[in-house]
């Protein structure tokens, strides 16, 4: 893969995992005011948390991965150097 490819696509996934955490910290915020002021309860404000979160969480393993420590190729490359020495 093209690695100009590789890291815009890296990069597009950590934008879109900002911007849906700040969307998410904004809308909870006003719905837990929401809560508060006219529900009197919060389980609308735990249950869109939960869910959303899930989401989020999705996002976030896509954007921040532990894809460079598990790459196959870097592995491959570490060997042979081991080998080597």
């Amino acid at each position: 893969m093209d690695l100009r490819k590789e890291a815009e696509r890296r990069v597009d996934a950590k934008i879109e995992f900002q911007e849906n955490l700040y969307k998410y910290l904004i809308v909870n915020v006003i719905l837990a005011i929401i809560c508060v002021l006219f529900l009197h309860s919060f389980w609308l404000l735990f249950f869109v948390m939960f869910f959303w979160g899930i989401g989020l969480l999705d996002k976030f393993f896509k954007a921040y991965s532990l894809r460079g420590i598990l790459d196959r190729e870097s592995m491959i490359e570490k060997e042979i150097s081991r080998m080597g020495d």
